[in-house]
């Protein structure tokens, strides 16, 4: 009896130990169950990673292509909220420049006949035909007996131009005079005139026999944008002395613009 309790008391720890090595056993198959969770979750990011980067490709190309095509990236509001100082300027000297540019203002052609009846009625046929607009006549302001002139007695005609037509007309009137104008026909303030001793030598006009030949006057009105601020019914005022047009601005306009000689006249 006393040699078997022994054997009980040995047979104690070797149970022992197969139960210290199924609780190792246990945690091990539970982290071989998670590996393939964790392995599934992996996999089901990439696709999703993939399809993001695809749509981001996707977009950069179609961007690419809109610049290749010449297609603005963004529009003039997003660009003027991105840079606003240089595009509020570039806008201002624009506005600036085009309100520093010059222009024919007006033309007015002027016959003067002397008399009333048909010279008078010869001269606005001839100018009704060289300008295309109906002449309007002016009176004597006094009586002048030498030239047998009474007061109120129409005695002339003239013709007021502006825009296309009176560029027009200034090209031919220009080659009328062989394109040469004389620097003294130049005032102060811009303007400037110059007469035509015989109609006839505008490029267009023939001699009529019936209305004979006959000379006129030419004057000619160079403005700035803003002048009309001082011909205006409401809030009249008076255009600043930097905003003149100069007798040298004028000049340079001219040349520039009908390609004119001007200087002064050889003797």
């Amino acid at each position: 009896m006393s040699e078997a309790t022994p054997e009980k008391k040995e047979a104690t720890p070797e149970k022992e130990e197969e139960v210290s090595v199924d609780s190792q056993e246990v945690p091990e198959a539970k982290a071989k169950e998670e590996e393939p969770q964790a392995d599934a979750a992996e996999e089901s990011v990439e696709p999703k990673l993939g399809e993001d980067a695809l749509q981001a490709d996707v977009a950069d190309t179609v961007v690419e292509a809109n610049v290749e095509e010449g297609e603005p990236e963004t529009d003039a509001a997003e660009e003027e909220e991105e840079h606003p100082e240089p595009v509020r300027r570039k806008r201002f000297l624009e506005g600036l420049r085009s309100m520093r540019g010059l222009h024919i203002g007006k033309v007015v052609v002027n016959i003067s006949s002397g008399q009333s009846g048909e010279p008078l009625d010869k001269a606005m046929t001839i100018l009704q035909s060289l300008t295309g607009q109906q002449p309007s006549t002016r009176r004597a302001k006094q009586t002048i007996r030498t030239f047998g002139i009474r007061k109120g007695e129409p005695i002339a005609c003239i013709v007021t131009l502006r825009g296309e037509r009176a560029e027009e007309f200034l090209k031919q009137a220009f080659a009328g005079i062989r394109n040469r104008l004389n620097m003294r026909s130049f005032d102060q303030q811009g303007n400037f005139a110059f007469g035509i001793k015989e109609h006839i030598d505008i490029p267009g006009q023939r001699y009529d026999p019936n209305l004979g030949i006959i000379g006129m006057d030419v004057m000619a009105t160079v403005v700035r944008p803003g002048y009309r601020v001082a011909r205006r019914r409401r809030m009249r005022s008076r255009v600043g002395h930097s905003h003149r047009v100069t007798r040298e601005e004028s000049i340079e306009f001219i040349k520039q613009s009908f390609g004119v000689e001007v200087g002064l006249p050889v003797e």
